[in-house]
């Protein structure tokens, strides 16, 4: 058995390395602050900027890696909303999932979501856990066998990272989900290669990572719409040419386990993209200059909201909603963002006005005015 020499002698490399590693570690996380506050601040730090932290000092990044600064991202629910917005070139079949932060404008692409290259996006469905920072997108249709799936795929914003999660019970595409207290409902929906609508509903535990049938749909609905206000989720089919038929809609309710016809009101005054804000239902019309409505649940009417009209040239059809921080946020093709600020009007009625901010639009207009106030210098010849 050999032995291992050992020296006496230093070795100047080794103790500048072990100097330096010492010298970092005594680093304060941020200066002035205790280190256990400090690491509170990087936790609250937006998930797209945690790459970017790495290169700001061997402490930092010492700090995001360390395997209990990830569990404890993992156990909080930070208030840190997101808009995820899903885009699809139709000449490439690219798929590709980027996140907007409400607080900066910035937009951030996410890492590639893992589906078949067959897949044919407009036959998933997506919604999200806020409270445990999840996106998730169920089922689809394959464009190469015209069969509908059973994927549930995942997305972490504390890893940033998708993954895999147990199958639907019914594989389905063209179908609606929504968040109930936490448990997601896959709706309706059909068999791509059959066309059969499908009234089987599946509800998904995501904290034992299982799905189990619900009640079934009364009756067998086209894909439109839905949208979950309070602990309710509501469904439309919408109207349809020719137009002669009221459109048909469900409500189901959790607690009882059961599915009840919408009422008249609301389902014939649904024309368009849903939105929920705090508790209040409202729709962006898909007719004329896109006027927008709020449901009145004590009356079952629907009221237009006044103030800006909607920027229809700067944000065409098709187009998505989503309620942020009491705001509305509407993306359109290009990515182009349009935020609806509500407030009340109508001295305590329940009146609301809208106004309209385009960003993107409103900066372009800065840097054209600031380029028409600059004034030219003189040309000098040679």
């Amino acid at each position: 058995m050999a032995a291992v020499k050992s020296s006496s002698s230093s070795n100047p490399v080794s103790d500048q390395c072990s100097d330096q590693e010492s010298s970092n570690k005594s680093e304060p996380l941020i200066p002035g602050l205790p280190d256990e506050i400090a690491e509170l601040c990087l936790l609250y730090l937006p998930y797209p900027y945690q790459a970017l932290v790495r290169s700001v000092s061997a402490s930092w990044n010492r700090a995001i890696t360390d395997s209990s600064f990830v569990r404890c991202k993992k156990s909080l629910s930070l208030p840190l909303p997101y808009l995820f917005v899903f885009a699809f070139n139709k000449v490439t079949s690219r798929i590709q999932w980027q996140a907007l932060d409400p607080r900066s404008g910035r937009w951030f692409v996410l890492p590639p979501m893992p589906c078949p290259k067959a897949a044919c996006p407009p036959g998933f469905a997506c919604t999200s856990l806020p409270c445990q920072g999840k996106l998730v997108v169920l089922g689809g249709v394959r464009s190469d066998s015209e069969c509908s799936t059973r994927t549930t795929i995942v997305y972490r914003t504390s890893t940033n990272q998708w993954s895999i999660a147990a199958p639907m019970r019914t594989p389905r595409s063209f179908f609606d989900a929504g968040n109930i207290n936490g448990k997601l409902l896959a709706v309706g929906g059909g068999v791509a290669r059959n066309g059969d609508l499908i009234r089987a509903v599946d509800c998904y535990d995501p904290e034992n990572d299982t799905w189990a049938a619900s009640a079934a749909l009364p009756t067998s609905l086209a894909k439109y719409d839905s949208n979950v206000v309070g602990n309710k989720m509501y469904v439309t089919e919408g109207w349809m040419w020719p137009f002669m038929l009221s459109p048909r809609g469900v409500v189901y309710d959790p607690d009882e386990d059961t599915w009840q016809e919408m009422r008249r009101g609301m389902r014939d005054g649904w024309t368009g993209v849903s939105v929920v804000v705090g508790e209040r239902l409202l729709v962006i019309s898909e007719y004329g200059d896109c006027p927008m409505k709020v449901y009145n649940p004590d009356e079952d009417t629907w009221q237009y909201v006044s103030g800006d009209k909607f920027p229809c040239e700067a944000l065409r059809r098709p187009f998505a909603a989503s309620g942020v921080e009491g705001n509305i946020y509407v993306v359109a093709c290009g990515l182009n963002v349009g935020i609806g600020r509500l407030s009340e009007c109508g001295g305590g009625k329940g009146e609301l006005k809208v106004e309209w901010q385009q960003p993107e639009t409103e900066k372009k207009e800065r840097q054209r005015k600031e380029q028409a106030t600059q004034k030219p210098g003189k040309a000098r010849g040679g």
